[in-house]
């Protein structure tokens, strides 16, 4: 098997060894903007401790609650999908947010990122954008959770507007076909998709994403036929059917990970057992490549590994603002005055 991923995706696995000598291929990962570079705070002397700092403040929040890395991974997703890597979905301004969109009830993490801005603020007043505060405190929250310590490319500046009507996240029932397409305008590839898809393993989801699946999956009035028994059997304890205005309760998305919010490759494995608790995560199987992609994970941690480090860095340039395109902001709720 591993043989046979080597020969479809060559460069795949060896990415991120090229990227940290700058020479990685364009095929996986695109060249950044010209204005980011690796350690630009320490390199251009306007904050040279930045990194340090926000790794500290990162730890704090996560001896205290791991599940900061589950809330990051998903606030930086979400941030970078809708109008690019800006900061915008941090914004509270504006009649109506992005943060206020139907796709975003339940974000968390907004409160590090504030922390962490104070922070920065007492120390280099104006110099590190909210934007690069989130793609570096969500690098750290990973690796505590046991992930890989990739690298982060700085000196993005903030967005000054944000919109709930520019949110267009896709749905967790979503074809697979569908979302590779949703990926490939973000100018990610089906390697990237299959990659990023396993933070699901951490994290938590409502119970109103996966009640089709548990009870009336594509209007049959039967489960999804994908999902295990035995996962089908612990689900419908915690989600039993519900009447509007009833609690919707959340379930972990990998039990294996649970409280613990741990980092591994275990999703991979439990979608080869059809105990994927998303549907879009269990339809990795129905594509040859997606398929082939997931079996290779599930074998083993470093390949995973390796290849999230190279999709967290590709997704974290998607339309990105430097120079006089966007600006610092004081606080990462509102724009500047």
């Amino acid at each position: 098997m591993e043989r046979s991923m080597r020969v479809a995706f060559p460069l795949v696995v060896f990415a991120v060894a090229s990227l940290c000598y700058g020479m990685a291929d364009a095929a996986v990962v695109r060249s950044p903007p010209t204005n980011l570079k690796w350690h630009y705070y320490k390199i251009t002397n306007t904050c040279r401790d930045a990194e340090e700092y926000v790794r500290h403040e990162v730890k704090l929040f996560w001896d205290s609650d791991r599940s900061i890395t589950a809330k990051l991974l998903r606030l930086v997703y979400t941030d970078c999908f809708v109008t690019g890597c800006d900061a915008s979905i941090l914004l509270d301004e504006g009649p109506n947010p992005e943060k206020k969109a139907a796709q975003n009830r339940g974000l968390g993490g907004f409160v590090a990122i504030d922390k962490i801005k104070y922070v920065l603020e007492s120390r280099c007043p104006g110099k590190v954008s909210c934007a690069d505060i989130l793609h570096l405190a969500t690098r750290d929250a990973v690796h505590l959770a046991g992930g890989p310590s990739y690298p982060v490319l700085t000196g993005r500046k903030d967005s000054s507007t944000s919109d709930a009507a520019s949110v267009d996240l896709p749905s967790p029932s979503i074809s697979l076909q569908e979302l590779l397409e949703y990926f490939r305008s973000r100018n990610l590839n089906e390697v990237h998709m299959t990659t990023l898809l396993g933070a699901h393993t951490l994290g938590r989801t409502h119970c109103s994403y996966i009640v089709d699946r548990l009870y009336n999956y594509a209007g049959s009035g039967k489960p999804d036929p994908s999902m295990s028994a035995t996962l089908l059997e612990s689900l419908r304890k915690l989600c039993p059917p519900r009447k509007k205005g009833q609690p919707d309760p959340l379930v972990y998305l990998n039990p294996e990970s649970g409280s613990n919010y741990n980092f591994t490759e275990s999703y991979y494995r439990r979608i080869l057992s059809n105990d994927a608790v998303l549907g879009v995560d269990q339809q990795l199987l129905n594509g040859n490549n997606t398929k082939q992609i997931t079996e290779e994970f599930a074998a083993g941690f470093e390949d995973f590994r390796k290849n999230f480090a190279a999709a967290m860095y590709q997704m974290g340039n998607f339309k990105v603002l430097t120079g006089n395109q966007g600006e610092i902001r004081k606080n990462c709720r509102y724009a500047n005055k």
